[in-house]
């Protein structure tokens, strides 16, 4: 269990090792709460479809096994999108047309297909969590690069007094503009591809 856990985070990372979910990582990573929001909404919805699949995996028909699958997803998706718009709507907002672009989203309709399919429900937990949990932190590594150099801030929840923006010194007054746009997106994910790369073959060697 502790294996198909932990395989999401390093060894079958979404993002940086199997390179799905990429239309999310490059559209929403502008800030870390775009990021926290994102990646709990896919740990929702993976975790959810994962178990309706497993459990259902000898009753659903091959001949519609893919379309079962997406109306399973898109049930899950429905409910974050009413979630989020009722309790947060300014985070709603601000990750558009991507929230229900979940729906489509690789690493779901993967990991129902490739594993959930294939196993217990208890492993395809394991594996929702594991695969959530990777997506999730590679999403705030990546926002967490381009809002600290792109906007010179890290945005998170506001709590009480706290507005929920930190400023950080002298990027603050002069952050790299290039790092806010998709350019800057795909330069981050591009060398963060390759460190994971050059770590990997480090290792096996």
């Amino acid at each position: 269990m502790l294996k198909e856990f932990t395989k999401g985070i390093f060894r079958e990372n979404p993002i940086f090792i199997i390179v799905l979910g990429l239309c999310p990582a490059l559209g929403v990573s502008t800030k870390v709460i775009n990021a926290i929001g994102m990646g709990a909404g896919v740990i929702f919805v993976l975790l959810g479809s994962n178990i309706f699949v497993s459990l259902l995996k000898n009753f659903i028909p091959e001949k519609v096994r893919i379309p079962s699958y997406i109306v399973i997803i898109a049930s899950f998706v429905t409910i974050v999108q009413m979630v989020m718009e009722a309790f947060a709507p300014a985070l709603y907002k601000s990750l558009g047309v991507f929230v229900p672009l979940i729906v489509v989203n690789c690493i779901i309709l993967g990991r129902a297909e490739a594993f959930a399919n294939k196993n217990t429900v208890m492993s395809s937990i394991m594996d929702a969590l594991g695969m959530g949990v990777g997506f999730t932190l590679a999403l705030l590594l990546i926002a967490f690069i381009r809002e600290s150099l792109g906007a010179g801030t890290i945005t998170l929840f506001p709590v009480g007094s706290f507005s929920g923006v930190i400023r950080i010194p002298v990027l603050a007054d002069n952050p790299i503009r290039v790092f806010g746009l998709a350019a800057g997106a795909l330069l981050v994910i591009g060398f963060l591809k390759a460190f994971f790369n050059w770590y990997s073959e480090r290792r096996a060697r």
